[in-house]
């Protein structure tokens, strides 16, 4: 058999020869932008190298999730690797989709690029004779939890039930033939070329609805009810409570409106709005939104409206393991040099790679090559050897050092690491954070009708 040595130097011949036609792919996906479960095209792409390379597949799983597997000549452990297919709203993006305002300011196209890079020299440096066990190649859908409310109807048609794709991609049982998971995002942050931390937020969604009652914004407002009002008293309610979460819980509530009345001259009798509450862990997490739930309501009481507040889970905070960890920064590091790793942490922001992270041994690194403030119209892939060729490159050689041989090292951690929940216990918990709550003392004929909405 070949030394793992030689095998990863097969891995990184295969890459050099393919390095224009993985750029090429990072850059399409980047002109062809979708959203959350509908990443028919960005799938279809993926589909198509499987095809090429003969790797068989499934597809349309949670809608346009597609998972391709390599496998090994000897029985062991199966170690994914995931790449993200949508993207996000930002419509002011040069490259947006211009009806739906779908944007590659995240870098989800340079995750899928490094995937099937990945997955091609994986495949040309024919590891399977060298790895015990198997490599799945999984194109995730929805992980930027965007258009809560079309995704909220999908759950209302059926199609779905829990709104993020890993969640949902845990739920069908997709994740359940599999032992251990790592992806790769991409990093703007000039300071951090390459790095994992040790754990990010997590998160809960809500969705409010304040209602109050129209009348003549000027003849007879003392005849209405303003929602309006009631919403940026909630609002304010809200600020106020921001000295009360504790540092170390690393709380963001961050809530927008999304409808903010229909005509000037009208008092607003409907006000919609969506919020985050994200924290450094559940318990931290499900104190801020209970002082959340409070400072809106106080907003209805004050005015004499009515709010529906509507909880949906979000996504679990991130728990990397650390051997896994270890085992990225090894390969890493040739790549982008010592100096240029960041090991160590906690990062605010939020994954459903968090919820892979609570049921088995998972990682979520980052490497460098894009430059501007993520999600925002500024960024963009600077660098595609970074960008697109570096990922696929650590996502290869990490899963050769995890099943190489007997993978040793994939059993090791598998042994040793005891997953934060059962799939069992996790769905419980997400399924448990569900809610819908109304209060108020205004029965309007129009919510109950559902001619506000």
């Amino acid at each position: 058999m070949r030394s793992k040595a030689q095998v990863k130097q097969s891995i990184l011949d295969a890459l050099e020869r393919r390095r224009d036609e993985i750029i090429a792919i990072g850059e399409q996906i980047m002109q062809e932008p979708e959203l959350g479960f509908k990443e028919f095209k960005t799938a279809r792409r993926v589909v198509d190298v499987f095809e090429q390379l003969g790797i068989p597949y499934r597809n349309g799983l949670a809608i346009t999730g597609v998972k391709g597997r390599l496998q090994g000549v000897r029985p062991g452990p199966t170690f994914a690797l995931l790449g993200e297919l949508d993207s996000l709203v930002v419509f002011e993006h040069p490259q947006a989709n211009p009806e739906t305002g779908a944007a590659h300011a995240c870098g989800h196209n340079a995750q899928i690029a490094g995937l099937l890079g990945a997955a091609m020299a994986l495949t040309e440096a024919d590891v399977a004779d060298a790895i015990s066990g198997n490599i799945v190649f999984f194109a995730v859908p929805a992980e930027e939890y965007v258009e809560v409310e079309y995704r909220a109807r999908l759950v209302e048609e059926g199609k779905i039930e829990f709104l993020g794709g890993k969640p949902e991609m845990i739920r069908l049982g997709h994740f359940d033939d599999i032992d251990m998971a790592m992806m790769i995002h991409t990093s703007s942050d000039k300071d951090m070329i390459a790095g994992i931390a040790d754990s990010s937020n997590g998160c809960v969604v809500k969705l409010i609805r304040y209602l109050g009652k129209a009348a003549h914004a000027g003849g007879a407002p003392h005849k209405g009810i303003n929602a309006l009002n009631a919403a940026m008293l909630g609002l304010s309610g809200i600020h106020a409570l921001r000295e009360t979460f504790q540092d170390g819980d690393t709380i963001r509530v961050h809530p927008i409106i999304t409808h903010g009345g229909d005509l000037v001259n009208v008092v607003p009798a409907l006000v919609r709005m969506e919020t985050f509450v994200r924290g450094k862990t559940n318990e931290a997490i499900q104190d801020a939104n209970e002082k959340v739930d409070r400072a809106l309501k106080a907003g209805a009481l004050a005015i004499g409206a009515t709010v529906e507040i509507q909880t949906l889970p979000g996504y679990m905070p991130m728990a990397n393991n650390s051997e896994l960890a270890t085992t990225f920064k090894e390969n890493v590091i040739p790549i982008v040099g010592e100096d240029k790793f960041t090991q160590g942490g906690h990062r605010t922001g939020s994954t459903d790679m968090g919820d892979v992270t609570h049921i088995m041994p998972a990682i979520h690194p980052y490497i460098g090559g894009a430059k501007g403030t993520g999600h925002s119209a500024e960024w963009h892939i600077a660098d595609p050897e970074l960008g697109y060729l570096a990922p696929a490159r650590a996502l290869a050689l990490t899963a050769v050092d995890m099943l190489y041989g007997d993978a040793e090292p994939a059993r090791r951690i598998l042994e040793s690491s005891k997953p934060l929940m059962t799939k069992e216990e996790y769905l419980a918990y997400q399924r448990q954070v569900i809610s819908t709550e109304t209060y108020g003392d205004q029965v309007l004929s129009l919510a109950c009708s559902g001619k506000i909405g």
